[in-house]
């Protein structure tokens, strides 16, 4: 199971955030003023292995990591958050273990007067200096919900810290401490890590601080580990051991370069390291780094386009060929960017700007490449001829306001029992007309379109899918379906073309998903 965000609550509601990110329990540390760290300053070049060189390991190596770590470790440091969280609304019952009770709106439980806005929680992760006045790179999970930071350095003085940008979308921070002549390291963007690459990874796993652990690249461009940065990062593998608190700490390789950011682990229940461990590159770090240092924040182009990436059995479902590359149209942003250009739902999306897109996560990437205000380039095929679209690029909102705007319009929970309906079966589901009724019954929006699933057939491929009575086929084979007979001369004429299957799409009250149906075999 990935792991990045996890909680644990103390004494003082104490949070720990972030599998990689978090540590438990509270040091207390002498604070101090600005200023170099031990005497050391400026950019920390540990070795003569210039930037841009193959990965080849120095003489000597992989004999002792010694030498790397004691030049780079003063340019990473200890990054400790508070934050405020909701105190609970009920009140253990003393005596009855597992009872509680409301409490009063207005009211804090016995003791916590004057904390209406909830309880301090604290958590760790770690960072490390990128320039020498005072800027540090960390996760935008380590500080997102932060009310005051500070910072540990190697010498154990303690900063402040304020947040200068943060990038939800890659889990990139930056933020800042007063002073000069800081210690710092640098990203590499030229050489490129090999799957075998010795790598050592710095930072503060449970709170300990100035920890290393060696080990390797297991893999590179591992897609769709966090839902969240899916669509911008494709993560560095690494065995090199990282738990909670090493979130945002650097990975780097025998030279002392920065090639990534930690920033996820898959562990174990108790949250530690199981040698699975995510690093975001330096090449996808670095530009992103470099515009929140700039301007606070990061600009991505936006069209406004709603992108499915489909399977090899959907594409075949579909009728192309299973290795087909782009992306299917799912939505069109009404009044959006490509809207004014012409795009409709249905297209399909092969190239961006002139390259080709193999899926929709290559598709969003080459779009907020863009600037606002570019002309983009999308080339679509709609009724099997290719067409240009020349789209004005507006800019992406915030990846909160992605989020909400696609949970809008979603029905309740289905309910388990079907209605109490008859309808018509087609390929093991009974189907029927939407009626003013049903979309009552199941919170459905009055310009949804379809036929309603009112039965599955034990055993079907259907039910073997996970298709349930409650669910909406709006779609079959790119024809948009009202009665069961338009549904069931569709399933024919994909038949009679020879494909083993046909693609339906299905709204459910998680949102809308497209189903390549196997068909019922005729024995």
């Amino acid at each position: 199971m990935m792991k990045r965000k996890e909680f644990m609550l103390g004494a003082v509601a104490g949070l720990t955030f972030a599998a990689a990110a978090t540590a438990g329990g509270v040091i207390d540390w002498p604070t101090a003023q600005a200023g170099p760290v031990a005497g050391v300053s400026g950019r920390l070049a540990p070795s003569a292995g210039a930037a841009g060189l193959a990965f080849a390991p120095p003489q000597g190596a992989p004999l002792s990591f010694a030498d790397i770590f004691q030049q780079v470790a003063p340019a990473v440091v200890q990054i400790d958050v508070a934050t405020r969280v909701p105190r609970p609304r009920t009140l253990e019952l003393p005596g009855f273990p597992g009872f509680s009770i409301p409490v009063p709106e207005g009211q804090a439980p016995e003791g916590e007067e004057g904390e209406e806005e909830g309880a301090t929680a604290l958590g760790a992760g770690s960072g490390f200096f990128i320039s020498g006045d005072g800027f540090i790179v960390t996760n935008n999970h380590v500080v997102e919900n932060a009310t005051e930071i500070t910072v540990r350095l190697a010498d154990e003085r303690e900063l402040k810290a304020e947040v200068v940008g943060r990038d939800p979308a890659t889990d990139l921070a930056v933020i800042k401490v007063e002073g000069s002549d800081f210690p710092f390291v640098s990203f590499e963007e030229d050489a490129q890590p090999r799957v075998g690459d010795w790598v050592i990874a710095v930072g503060n796993p449970f709170g300990l601080g100035g920890t290393a652990t060696a080990g390797i690249v297991s893999a590179v461009s591992r897609q769709n580990i966090d839902p969240s940065t899916s669509q911008y990062v494709d993560f560095l593998q690494i065995d090199a051991a990282i738990n909670r608190g090493n979130s945002g700490g650097p990975t780097f390789d025998i030279y002392g370069r920065v090639i990534g950011v930690n920033s996820a682990i898959y562990g174990n229940p108790l949250g530690g390291s199981v040698g699975i461990g995510f690093a975001i590159p330096a090449t996808i770090a670095k530009p992103v780094v470099d515009q929140l240092m700039r301007n606070g924040r990061v600009e991505r182009g936006y069209v406004g386009l709603g992108l499915r990436t489909f399977s090899p059995d959907m594409w075949e479902a579909y009728g192309l060929p299973r290795d087909f590359d782009g992306a299917y149209i799912e939505s069109v942003t009404p009044g959006g960017p490509a809207d004014q250009a012409g795009a409709r739902a249905g297209d399909l999306l092969v190239a961006v700007n002139g390259d080709q897109v193999e899926d929709g996560t290559e598709a969003t990437r080459l779009v907020g490449a863009a600037r606002p205000g570019d002309t983009i380039r999308l080339e679509v095929i709609r009724d099997g001829r290719r067409r240009t679209l020349n789209v004005r690029s507006g800019a992406r909102p915030s990846e909160e306001e992605l989020l909400a705007a696609d949970g809008a319009g979603r029905g309740a929970p289905t309910p388990d029992e079907a209605p109490a309906v008859g309808g018509a079966v087609v390929e093991g589901l009974t189907v029927v007309p939407l009626t003013p009724a049903l979309r009552a019954r199941y919170s459905l929006p009055d310009d949804l379109d379809g036929l309603l699933i009112t039965g599955v057939a034990a055993g079907a491929p259907a039910a073997r899918l996970g298709i349930r009575p409650g669910f909406v086929v709006t779609q079959a084979d790119r024809t948009q379906v009202r009665t069961a007979k338009e549904l069931s001369d569709t399933v024919a004429a994909v038949k009679r073309s020879g494909r083993p299957s046909i693609l339906l799409f299905i709204r459910t009250p998680q949102g809308a998903a497209p189903v390549a149906l196997p068909f019922e075999s005729e024995d």
